[in-house]
């Protein structure tokens, strides 16, 4: 048996920076699959450059567990390391490298379980669930859970492998990513009240976001499992203007809302929008009729809200040995799990406090734990 350390120095190898294709990656799991006698279906993206995962070993017609994880890393661009990124390093107990918590350290135990798997007699099955482009938007697992659609029998329980300490998680805020586009009128500065100022237009959308942000804060939208307990929005990018004595024709900016789950980021969209259309857009086009201001969706996925006496979370609580329930800041796909209709928990080895960082890292006794709840995951499935 090749242990969840040697897959996971494996895994590291690949540059899997959402930027990059997957194949190679997916192609090493393919075969590492294969060896033990597991087939699989690649699910590609449009330019087959990447590809999800899925594989499913165990009896098909009976409902059974989906053990998920995503393969894309984020950049290590700028971030100064101190070990090669993309070769796994071991100093002190902990093993270094570009996606060790985040999350290929999950995806290397879930491997080292397959010959287990293949070799035990099992009343359900386990499905292996391996997707691209969660970093920037779970795009990926959407066309993978496609596959789960069009099956009679659909899984018990989804456990995310996200970093959480191995801590059960029951929840996650969504998220909306949305760009705002404000087309002005330029003209020389000096006579500026003859153009439309889009970067100052811009800034009065900026300023309602802000004022939708803290209405967001009134105790009655609040939700202390979480933290902060309320739903968020903010403004990331912003891009405009070609010179100082030009007034700018064109401002573009991004902005996301985090929402509780029970909360809709569309309302803050559409509120946006409102005021938009009602307040700025009149007064701009009283000046130039050509003027426009235009939001588009960029990226979203929903929240995460399992209930505390699902039968999901009296599962992972056995997998995992704690009933200490908790919430996570960021997204996971868990959420478009459970808009499929399959009851989702996030639990996974490693901190996201080591994720996203240079010198990303998971210790080797959060390795070696996450192996054995997966042991546990076995025992349950077997008869």
């Amino acid at each position: 048996m090749t242990s969840s350390r040697d897959l996971l120095a494996q895994l590291v190898r690949f540059d899997t920076t959402s930027r990059e294709s997957n194949l190679a990656l997916i192609d090493c799991v393919r075969t590492y699959l294969q060896d033990h006698g597991v087939t699989c279906e690649l699910v590609y993206n449009e330019h087959k450059s990447k590809a999800n995962l899925l594989t499913t070993i165990g009896p098909a017609d009976v409902p059974g567990i989906v053990l998920s994880g995503h393969t894309d890393v984020v950049p290590v661009d700028g971030q100064r390391w101190s070990v090669a990124p993309f070769e796994l390093t071991e100093k002190g107990g902990k093993l270094y490298g570009r996606g060790t918590a985040d999350m290929k350290g999950y995806i290397a135990c879930v491997l080292a379980l397959v010959p287990a798997l293949v070799q035990a007699p099992l009343r359900m099955p386990v499905h292996i669930a391996l997707s691209y482009d969660e970093e920037v938007g779970c795009l990926g697992v959407r066309s993978l859970l496609e596959r789960f659609h069009g099956q009679a029998v659909k899984p018990l329980l989804c456990v995310i492998g996200e970093p959480t300490e191995l801590k059960p998680v029951l929840g996650h805020k969504g998220k909306l990513a949305m760009r705002c586009d404000v087309h002005g009128a330029a003209c020389h500065s000096a006579y500026a009240p003859s153009g439309v100022n889009a970067i100052e237009y811009a800034a009065r959308l900026i300023g309602e976001l802000v004022r939708l942000g803290e209405s967001l804060k009134a105790p009655r939208h609040l939700d202390e499992r979480f933290d902060p307990p309320f739903s968020t929005v903010q403004t990331g990018l912003v891009n405009g203007g070609k010179a100082l004595n030009i007034v700018p024709q064109n401002c573009t900016f991004d902005f996301e809302v985090r929402a509780l789950p029970a909360q809709d980021p569309w309302q803050v969209a559409q509120q946006l929008r409102a005021y938009a259309e009602q307040t700025l857009l009149p007064a701009m086009q009283a000046v130039n009729g050509q003027c426009a201001i235009s939001i588009s969706e960029l990226s979203s996925y929903p929240g995460l809200a399992t209930s505390l006496d699902s039968q999901a979370a009296g599962w992972i609580a056995q997998f995992c040995g704690s009933r200490d329930f908790g919430t996570v800041a960021f997204g996971t796909e868990g959420g478009l799990f459970d808009q499929a209709g399959i009851p989702t928990v996030v639990c996974g080895p490693g901190s996201m406090e080591q994720g996203h960082k240079p010198d990303e890292f998971i210790s080797v006794e959060q390795l070696e734990a996450c192996d054995r709840m997966l042991e546990r995951v076995l025992a349950f499935v077997r008869p």
